[in-house]
């Protein structure tokens, strides 16, 4: 893919991989009206994170009324890594996912377990998160994810 006029945009997003690659943590909010290119931009930036572990998630519309529909999207690849979690953590995701029953567990403690999960995924490969279409965000996905969407 081939994108024009991007340059600025593609040369920021490059240096933060490269950031990634060397160590760092950083992370970045694309905005902009529909159809100015965000996704590709997103696609490019999946595609210059080679050697990496890419957890990806879509919002979709149909889905805001589904507590953690996002969250699921973006860990599902990564539930392995759900048994090195204490077991509180364990648990709240376990439950987020179907894998256990039981109430389901305060947003804030399943964004506790996303950021265990999320760091342990990272110590076998660096990792991307890339959620696009974040208006459509359920939110209790929000607000494990610390989003500005949860309101």
């Amino acid at each position: 893919m081939v994108l024009t006029g991007r340059r600025r945009e593609r040369g920021y997003l490059n240096d933060l991989i490269e950031g990634v690659r060397s160590g760092h943590s950083a992370a970045v909010v694309l905005h902009g009206d529909a159809g100015v290119g965000k996704t590709a931009l997103l696609e490019d930036l999946i595609q210059s994170a080679t050697n990496f572990r890419v957890a990806r998630a879509v919002g979709v519309e149909s889905e805001m009324e589904l507590a953690f529909a996002m969250l699921q999207q973006l860990v599902a690849p990564m539930l392995s890594h759900l048994e090195r979690l204490p077991a509180p953590q364990s648990d709240a995701l376990a439950t987020v996912f179907g894998r256990k029953s039981g109430p389901a567990p305060d947003s804030l403690l399943a964004g506790l377990a996303l950021l265990s999960l999320l760091s342990d995924a990272a110590e076998d490969h660096p990792l991307v998160c890339v959620v696009d279409d974040a208006q459509w965000m359920d939110r209790a996905s929000a607000v494990a994810l610390g989003s500005r969407h949860a309101g």
